[in-house]
């Protein structure tokens, strides 16, 4: 390469507010899973959280890949939520669900 010739840039991935720094929502999504009286009720709000957030992302030109990375680790930050809420609960000896 001579000293006029440029390399190519390396693409970069900026994700100005991930998913996982969204803190009231994270609390928001598991208060509502505890609320929900059954599993497969849990499970359909879950559905429909991930289906937005999948939208929101697409919307805002972010890689599919990277979705399933972002949805997947806000996921993750949600069970950790609900597990500390399930903690407090019993702490406070109350019904965890």
């Amino acid at each position: 390469m001579s000293m006029f010739e440029a390399e190519a840039p390396t693409p970069c991935r900026i994700i100005a507010f991930p998913l996982t720094k969204r803190v009231a929502k994270i609390r928001e999504v598991a208060a509502r899973i505890m609320e929900k009286s059954s599993d497969r009720q849990a499970g359909a709000y879950r559905n429909q959280v991930a289906e937005t957030l999948f939208r929101h992302l697409a919307k805002i030109g972010v890689a599919e890949e990277e979705q399933d990375e972002q949805v997947g680790a806000f996921f993750t930050a949600v069970e950790l939520e609900l597990a500390r809420l399930a903690y407090f609960n019993d702490a406070n000896d109350e019904t965890a669900y």
